[in-house]
């Protein structure tokens, strides 16, 4: 395994941001909504037990259907509190596009140090104790603050209603506890799934890469300082416009947002899922700027973006409903009919995912 491998394959394969059911079992939520479905037949259609992008249900007596996604977004705020907390609003509201729904209402709840408490806010953030220079010290209080800002100005810039949330000072560590709760309305007649559908169908991607965001990076273990991805508010709202044009323009097959990993990820897991394949040419996704590395636009994780699979003589047709609403768009791949993901910038191979890596790699990787 290179570099770029060793860390995608950790978050896909050993990290809990994409492994929870490897610690709750979902499998008791699904008999327990099997029960419920029995009182309220036809209303939950995609729960938590299907490895997808957000909860999709019928309000009982309603005709639309109704999207929902929780994410919490603790780690992150402990570096930048103010974009931590905004992102991981935007990447719940971008989980309900991945759907096919607009995101309208959100509740959060906040866990911290009690107010009057000293906290440390920067790249040294987890040690405690400064030694880049470009930390702050300021009160648990202050913090908040600025999570509650980071919230407030991701749900303006996407026209979401804050309806509640919580707030608890009883946290004993430094990293506080973030979590919201995005509640949407599809906008299509059935719900967009992650899992690859059908090979030769292309990949395109929606919205521009940059350098920031390297969360996947520390979580491996491969950097001593985490860097999360910016808020990028403008550009979010550009991309859910974008992609919900997209969406009334042609059928799209499969859909994934870009968050934890990145391009890497959001590849990877759709053919796993779908028990297919990828071959994606990562010199063809739009970039913020011309020095990135091919392992940066493959893992960097920039918010704002997403990915469709539609038919090849679909993909122009999505490209220009996103252009037309102001976002860079482009063909990057297709599905193959491979059991892996491989990624390539000029024709030379970057990285190549098996969808189930040998029991001595995942050992490796733990």
């Amino acid at each position: 395994m290179n570099r770029v491998e060793r860390a995608l394959m950790h978050a896909l394969f050993v990290h809990l941001h994409h492994n929870i059911d490897r610690v709750i079992d979902f499998g008791v939520f699904a008999e327990l909504n099997e029960k419920v479905g029995e009182t309220w037949p036809g209303s939950l259609l995609i729960g938590p037990d299907a490895n997808d992008d957000a909860a999709v249900f019928r309000l009982p007596g309603d005709e639309g259907l109704v999207g929902a996604k929780m994410e919490s977004h603790c780690s992150p705020c402990v570096p930048r509190p103010y974009d931590g907390a905004a992102t991981g609003a935007g990447g719940a509201m971008r989980d309900l596009v991945a759907m096919g729904a607009r995101p309208l209402f959100l509740m959060d709840f906040i866990g911290t140090l009690p107010l009057e408490e000293e906290i440390l806010v920067g790249p040294c953030g987890f040690s405690g104790t400064c030694t880049c220079g470009e930390c702050e010290t300021m009160t648990s209080g202050e913090r908040v603050n600025l999570l509650v800002e980071g919230i407030r100005d991701m749900c303006e810039s996407m026209d979401v209603f804050v309806v509640g949330g919580g707030l608890s000072t009883s946290f004993s560590d430094i990293v506080p506890a973030v979590v919201v709760a995005v509640i949407g309305r599809l906008m299509v007649d059935e719900p967009l799934t992650k899992p690859a559908k059908r090979e030769g169908d292309r990949l395109v991607i929606v919205g521009e890469t940059g350098k920031d965001g390297n969360d996947t990076l520390y979580r491996a273990g491969l950097v001593d300082t985490m860097r999360p991805a910016h808020a990028l508010f403008e550009r979010e709202r550009i991309t859910m416009e974008a992609a919900l044009a997209a969406m009334k323009a042609v059928d799209i097959n499969a859909c994934s947002d870009l968050g934890a990993a990145g391009i890497g990820a959001a590849v990877s897991e759709s053919v796993r899922f779908g028990g297919l394949g990828a071959r994606v040419e990562l010199s063809q996704a739009p970039t913020t700027r011309h020095d990135l590395t091919p392992e940066e636009v493959l893992i960097c994780e920039t918010q704002g973006r997403m990915i469709f699979q539609v038919a090849d003589e679909d993909a122009g047709k999505v490209i220009d409903a996103a252009r037309a609403e102001g976002a860079e768009a482009a063909v990057i791949g297709e599905i193959t009919g491979d059991d892996e993901a491989v990624f390539t910038y000029d024709g030379a191979e970057v990285a190549r995912i098996p969808n189930e890596p040998d029991p001595e790699v995942i050992a490796e990787l733990q």
